[in-house]
């Protein structure tokens, strides 16, 4: 089975209502009990933006702050093992319809010892 990745800017949830966005936090809540339930939840979470990025380097210097070669990682995700793209396409449009947003799909490359 192949692990993918399902996941949202932050951005993408400014625009909801504080009511919106508890109803999504219940909904999503949902989602994650029933890829729970049905064994195919590895990982998943939120961002915590209050807390800065930090890149170490080969020598252990730390610099506080976003890679400048890598995009912006913020939002939430879910990691899911699933047995194939369309799994993985339909649980990012179930949370999706959960979060209020649309969401990336991503498959790692499999690796037997993880």
């Amino acid at each position: 089975m192949t692990k993918f990745l399902i996941s949202f800017p932050s951005s993408a949830m400014a625009a909801l209502t504080d009511e919106e966005l508890a109803t999504a936090s219940v909904e999503t809540r949902r989602v994650v009990d029933e890829a729970k339930a049905a064994g195919i939840w590895v990982f998943g979470g939120a961002i915590d933006e209050g807390v800065p990025a930090e890149s170490v380097g080969m020598d252990g210097t730390v610099m506080t702050g976003d890679d400048a070669m890598t995009r912006q990682l913020d939002g939430g995700f879910a990691l899911l093992e699933l047995p194939s793209i369309d799994d993985a396409r339909f649980w990012a449009a179930k949370l999706a319809a959960a979060c209020r947003c649309p969401q990336e799909v991503r498959a790692f490359h499999y690796d037997p010892a993880s």
